[in-house]
C-alpha cells in the first residue's frame, strides 16, 4: 500500500522563477520517494532590477503576477496539497521587496518569503546532498545564483562552515563585483580549507548543471577542472547569438553561464579540487524536502 502526497516549490530566483511539483511517495518499510512531476521556469531578471536600479520595475512586477497566478492554476490542476515559496537575492535588495509581496499576495494569492543566504544553503543541504556526501571526505559545496554565490564546507558528513557571497551571474553580467569580492573569497575559501588534506567541490545551480548536460556524463560521475576550463575557454570563444544558435542555450542563459563557469573555476581552484560533482540538486528541491520533513 502506498501513499501519494503532491508538494510545491516556488523559487524566486535573481535569474529566473521556477516551479516544481513533487509526487511524494510514502511505503511502509521502503525510504520515502521524491519524484519530480513538473518544473517550470519563467526567465524574468528580476536582479537586472534590483542590482542596478535598487527596486523591481513595474513591468516585472505584472510579470510576476501572471509568472504566479499561472502557477497558482498549475497547482490547483496538479491537486497540491502543500507550497511553499521563496525569494532570494533579488527580491532581499530590492528596497520594494517587501512591497512586491504584499501585491504578489494580493493580487495572485501566493505568499512569499524572503530568505537570507544562510537558510537558502540551509534549505539545499536539506536534499539528497547527503546521499553524496561520504564522511571520510570533505566538500566544498558551491551554490551560484544571479545575485550571490553560498559556500558550505561539510567535513565528516556535517557542515563545518558557510558563507554567502554578494558574486553571481547577473551582478558579474552588469560588472557589479570588483576585485575586493573576489580577494574575500579567495581568502575565505583558503582559509577554510586549509586544515584539510584533499577537497572536492560539489556544484549547484542551472549553469552547472547545463555544462554538466553539455559533457554527457553519467549523473555520478564528476567533470574535471580542466573539462570544466576547456569549456569556459570554448563558451568565451562563442559571440552570444552564437551560444543560442548553435548551442541551444536559452537567451537567458547564453549570457550568464560564462560567469558562473569563471566562479566554479575560482573555487576549485582555490580549495585546491581536482573535481567538481553536480548532483541534480537545487532550492526548490530543498524546500520540498524541508517541508516535509518538517525543517520550515
Amino acid at each position: 500500500m502506498i501513499n501519494i502526497k503532491k508538494y510545491a516549490a516556488i523559487d524566486i530566483g535573481s535569474n529566473a522563477m521556477r516551479m516544481l511539483v513533487c509526487n511524494i511517495v510514502e511505503q511502509e518499510g521502503k525510504e520515502t520517494q521524491f519524484n519530480k512531476s513538473s518544473l517550470v521556469r519563467v526567465p524574468i531578471r528580476l536582479g537586472q532590477d534590483a542590482f542596478t536600479v535598487g527596486e523591481i520595475s513595474d513591468e516585472n512586477i505584472a510579470r510576476m503576477v501572471d509568472a504566479m497566478t499561472a502557477f497558482r492554476l498549475l497547482m490547483k490542476v496538479h491537486k497540491v496539497e502543500r507550497f511553499m515559496a521563496c525569494a532570494t537575492s533579488a527580491m532581499r535588495e530590492a528596497e520594494n521587496g517587501k512591497e512586491v509581496v504584499d501585491i504578489i499576495e494580493r493580487e495572485a494569492g501566493i505568499k512569499i518569503e524572503i530568505i537570507d543566504g544562510r537558510k537558502e544553503a540551509a534549505i539545499i543541504a536539506a536534499t539528497d546532498l547527503h546521499e553524496f556526501l561520504k564522511p571520510e571526505h570533505t566538500y566544498l559545496f558551491v551554490d551560484v545564483g544571479g545575485g550571490s554565490t553560498e559556500f558550505s564546507l561539510f567535513a565528516g558528513g556535517k557542515i563545518v562552515a558557510a558563507k554567502s557571497f554578494k558574486n553571481g551571474t547577473v551582478r558579474l553580467l552588469n560588472n557589479m563585483v570588483n576585485d575586493v569580492v573576489w580577494l574575500e573569497i579567495e581568502k575565505w575559501i583558503k582559509q577554510i580549507v586549509e586544515p584539510y588534506e584533499s577537497v572536492t567541490l560539489i556544484g549547484s545551480g542551472g549553469n552547472i548543471n547545463k555544462i554538466f548536460k553539455m559533457s554527457g556524463k553519467a549523473q555520478e560521475k564528476p567533470l574535471s577542472y580542466f573539462y570544466v576550463n576547456s569549456q569556459y575557454q570554448f563558451l568565451n570563444s562563442l559571440s552570444y547569438e552564437q551560444r543560442i544558435s548553435e548551442l541551444g542555450l536559452n537567451p537567458d542563459r547564453a549570457d550568464v553561464i560564462i560567469y558562473a563557469a569563471r566562479i566554479y573555476l575560482n573555487a576549485m581552484k582555490w580549495s585546491g579540487a581536482r573535481n567538481i560533482y553536480v548532483p541534480k540538486i537545487g532550492l526548490s528541491d530543498g524546500i520540498v524536502k524541508a517541508m516535509y520533513y518538517g525543517k520550515i
